[in-house]
């Protein structure tokens, strides 16, 4: 498949590189409140998936496998060996796979809001087919409705609504071809081989992929590091920008002397 992902690259050129992997129905913009903190020490990618925003939208299904290797493909465009990498949700779980399938490409890792099996498969199988029939707008609001608690909701109704104008307008074929990815996903048996230091983010508050499953990718991933969010739902990045921000900067940093 000749599709390319798009990506906006900020932060000093000859830094450490930091990848970052947005979720489902989301695009690289998903990651501004982490940036201001992240780009003064890394070199940071935020890429699109497959499907979502600038990148490619062929018809699908996909597979984890195929969302990996664009990752790949876009780390040698632009000539990047080896990355630091963080993922949210589908972005979590396209992390695992790099880590697992690619480890001479991956040097600290970084899992948000996600799972490494996240069934039925039947219902995201489902989700792909009423999208792909064009209601995706359909599904906005229950799927908006589980990425941030009721009191963010109610507090700060004009980023929710940033968010779900991000949701809608993601290419029907591409939403529908990821669903179709976690459908067919399950990376469980793969995490007893990453070998990257690794730290696993939950959100207490989170329905989509709830604290339980951070705990189980923590138990699976030798030496990994477990943080629970209270006050976050699915979006913990957007609830908790600064807690987020300090994680990841301290974790991809060990050195810099920010507290984690």
């Amino acid at each position: 498949m000749s599709a390319r992902l798009h990506a906006t690259v900020d932060g000093p050129p000859q830094a450490p590189v930091l990848v970052l992997g947005s979720s489902l129905g989301t695009t690289g913009a998903m990651w501004q409140p982490q940036l201001a903190t992240l780009a003064t020490r890394f070199r940071v990618v935020r890429y699109d998936h497959l499907g979502h925003g600038g990148s490619s939208a062929p018809t699908g299904p996909y597979t984890i496998d195929l969302l990996g290797r664009k990752v790949l493909q876009l780390l040698d465009e632009l000539d990047v060996g080896r990355a630091h990498y963080a993922g949210l949700s589908l972005g979590g779980m396209v992390g695992m796979w790099l880590a697992a399938q690619a480890p001479e490409r991956i040097d600290r890792l970084a899992l948000l809001c996600t799972s490494a099996c996240l069934g039925p498969a039947d219902g995201w199988r489902a989700r792909a087919a009423t999208v792909r029939a064009g209601r995706l707008d359909t599904i906005a609001d229950t799927v908006v409705e589980r990425w941030f608690t009721p009191a963010f909701a109610a507090a700060r109704p004009d980023t929710v609504a940033a968010y779900r104008a991000m949701l809608t307008a993601t290419p029907p074929a591409g939403y529908a071809g990821c669903c179709e990815a976690i459908a067919g996903m399950d990376l469980r048996a793969d995490l007893a081989a990453v070998r990257a230091p690794t730290l696993v983010i939950g959100a207490a508050d989170d329905p989509a992929t709830p604290p339980e499953q951070a705990a189980d990718i923590a138990r699976r991933i030798p030496s990994a590091r477990l943080v629970v969010l209270d006050d976050a739902a699915h979006l913990a990045n957007v609830e908790q920008p600064e807690a987020v921000a300090r994680l990841l900067a301290a974790h991809f940093d060990p050195e810099g002397g920010m507290t984690p």
